[in-house]
């Protein structure tokens, strides 16, 4: 515990430069004095909840990574296990999911957001709209979330993928392309 508590200044000014902001400009943004910031960031005052949720909505980190406390742990269902590689909430979240060979019935949904899916190893079944489609590994599927989908093994066996999710609908961008 103590280890955690000596690790939130170092944490606080590693997230606050890390986003090229100063003292002045979080103090603005949260309405804690510099002095306090500055205090914090040093150790010589102590992290309380009152100065830790508003630290937090700034720097839009969970409190727990603000903390130190949260480590990237995998879900699993029934049917499958899905690994956080992103800690931000917010905009795009990134995920590696696999899913077992059992996951075979579609169940289309919908949802706000839009969604980019890269194949890394089997074979999965995509079902889009009206559409299905076998995705094998290195091929990408990119979608809007509104529209009726399903994704699952085709039942050969596991399927591996990365996923690029926006829940406000924010579209990959690729700016680098061979000539």
């Amino acid at each position: 515990m103590e280890d955690i508590i000596a690790g939130i200044g170092p944490r606080l000014r590693h997230f606050r430069r890390q986003r090229n902001r100063t003292l002045d400009e979080l103090s603005t943004a949260t309405g804690i004095s510099i002095s306090t910031l500055s205090r914090l960031e040093s150790g010589q005052r102590k992290a309380t909840l009152e100065l830790l949720l508003p630290l937090s909505r700034a720097h839009r980190i969970p409190l727990d990574e603000l903390v130190g406390t949260s480590p990237l742990q995998p879900v699993t269902r029934s049917d499958r296990t899905v690994v956080p590689l992103t800690r931000q909430p917010g905009r795009l979240q990134s995920l590696k999911m696999i899913f077992d060979a059992t996951r075979c019935e579609p169940a289309p949904r919908t949802h706000p957001g839009h969604e980019w899916l890269y194949v890394l190893s089997g074979k999965g079944w995509l079902v889009l709209g009206e559409d299905d489609v076998v995705l094998k590994a290195g091929e990408v599927a990119e979608f809007d979330t509104r529209i009726p989908h399903w994704f699952g093994s085709t039942g050969d066996g596991p399927v591996e993928i990365l996923s690029l999710f926006g829940k406000q609908g924010e579209r990959i961008r690729v700016r680098a392309q061979p000539r």
